[in-house]
């Protein structure tokens, strides 16, 4: 039976027109958060090196938040089997 660990990579995008800033961060399996944005400005590029390490991609979701200005959320679940 193959045991697996989890993962959480979160990229969230705030603000409006030309003034916006996106960030990425990283919810390891041992509960640290990290902020990974330095590592690459979208989320292929993150999902790419999360690859590298073994990582899979299990689901994708979005949050999008409209009311006062613009915000969008998208977390990718991720999972690999423990060494």
């Amino acid at each position: 039976m193959v045991a697996w660990e989890y993962a959480l990579l979160v990229r969230r995008y705030q603000g409006q027109g030309r003034n916006f800033h996106v960030s990425f961060v990283w919810y390891g399996p041992d509960g640290s958060r990290r902020d990974i944005t330095a590592y690459g400005d979208t989320a292929i590029a993150h999902l790419n090196r999360a690859g590298r390490e073994g990582w899979e991609l299990v689901s994708a979701a979005e949050d999008v938040n409209n009311v006062q200005g613009s915000t969008e959320v998208h977390r990718y679940h991720l999972k690999r089997p423990l060494a």
